[in-house]
């Protein structure tokens, strides 16, 4: 009998150690030396766990326009150099901190730059030849990351990690300018500048709402033409005087909305000018901050708005799940962005093809992820 006990535990015992998860001592991660180069890989420690924070093992991430401008010195960058980059994965958590409530080891989760509930921990410390790299409370360019407790949300379980990267960043901010920013009625007429991965969470969200007056401007037809699919009549590849008066024959006045997610300031500019008088241009891209808007002022004095967006006003905890209903009562087919995906060794080559537009969102994944 009590070799048999014996037995049982050595079993036990061994089923635990196959199960056990594996806490790496050191992860790999794309890091940014100086602006205007290539990402570098190189090798981090993992850092003990501070109370708020957790590691977690990332399958899949996405490159948002914002890591390009930060890369090529469109944002206020240098301070903070070298650092990490990324904030839109979905990954698996490995450990926990201190305090820790929200998640547990083994859970699925999307990584997202917006705030959720939670601790909001530190920022990690890491460093290379006793360099220190800096790194933000989300990054994602790397096979792990420690992330702070408030910008990780529970996966749900019908959205596979691939495609669960759209909701760490695009998504919850362009659904999140429609259903929580701007308040927007059936009747309303709306244009859309740019039909990047933002600009179509704002389309999906316009046709949730059922709103039918929709113009489209965007210069690559691929994107065009899924605008088409999904029901949008009226497209426009450049924004110039000949666009801005064929607006103004299919929008008698001009518009009441314009969403602009674009990126630069000519087009918020344009957004201004095919306004009607009470119209509001909403914006939610991130130009280069070294340029300014050239607004005229008598256009606010007349009663035209202009607000920025951050993040869509999203709280990822609850938005995440109203936003995949979304997508799923459009019948979106996410192929439609799987342009192409990229190793972690390829990141600068994603980069690239990214900053061309040669691609709709790149997709790194990782070297472990096999079954996802």
């Amino acid at each position: 009998m009590i070799n048999q006990v014996n037995g049982l535990e050595v079993l036990f015992n061994l089923a635990l150690n196959m199960f056990k998860i594996h806490i790496p001592k050191y992860f790999t991660a794309a890091v940014l030396f100086r602006t205007n180069s290539e990402l570098k890989l190189i090798n981090l420690k993992v850092p003990k766990l501070q109370a708020g924070q957790v590691l977690v093992k990332i399958f899949y991430s996405g490159i948002c326009k914002s890591q390009i401008m930060e890369i090529f010195g469109g944002r206020e960058t240098k301070k903070w150099l070298p650092h990490l980059l990324g904030h839109e994965a979905s990954g698996k958590v490995i450990q926990v901190g201190k305090n820790v409530k929200k998640v547990k080891p083994n859970d699925d989760v999307i990584l997202t730059w917006i705030k959720s509930s939670g601790n909001n921990a530190k920022s990690p410390n890491f460093f290379y030849k006793k360099k220190k790299i800096n790194a933000g409370k989300v990054t994602t360019f790397s096979n792990y990351s420690v992330v702070s407790e408030n910008r990780l949300v529970i996966k749900p379980k019908k959205l596979n990690f691939k495609d669960s990267i759209f909701f760490g960043c695009a998504f919850p901010t362009g659904a999140g300018m429609v259903l929580n920013e701007v308040k927007i009625l059936k009747n309303d007429k709306v244009v859309l500048i740019g039909l990047g991965a933002v600009g179509l969470g704002t389309l999906l969200a316009l046709k949730k709402q059922k709103i039918k007056n929709i113009v489209v401007i965007d210069k690559n037809e691929k994107r065009l033409n899924l605008a088409n699919k999904l029901g949008v009549k009226y497209l426009f590849n450049s924004i110039n005087d000949s666009t801005k008066n064929k607006i103004y024959k299919i929008f008698k006045n001009g518009a009441n909305i314009c969403f602009e997610s674009a990126g630069l300031t000519k087009t918020i500019e344009f957004g201004m000018k095919i306004i009607n008088n009470t119209g509001k241009v909403h914006f939610a891209s991130h130009p280069n901050h070294k340029h300014f808007l050239n607004i005229k002022p008598h256009d606010l004095i007349k009663g035209k708005r202009i607000s920025g967006s951050w993040g869509g006003g999203s709280k990822p905890d609850k938005d995440i799940k109203k936003f995949t209903s979304i997508l799923k009562k459009n019948h979106f087919k996410f192929e439609h962005l799987h342009s192409k995906i990229y190793s972690l060794e390829e990141i600068n080559l994603a980069v690239r093809d990214f900053r061309r537009n040669l691609v709709f969102r790149p997709i790194i994944k990782m070297d472990h992820t096999t079954q996802y």
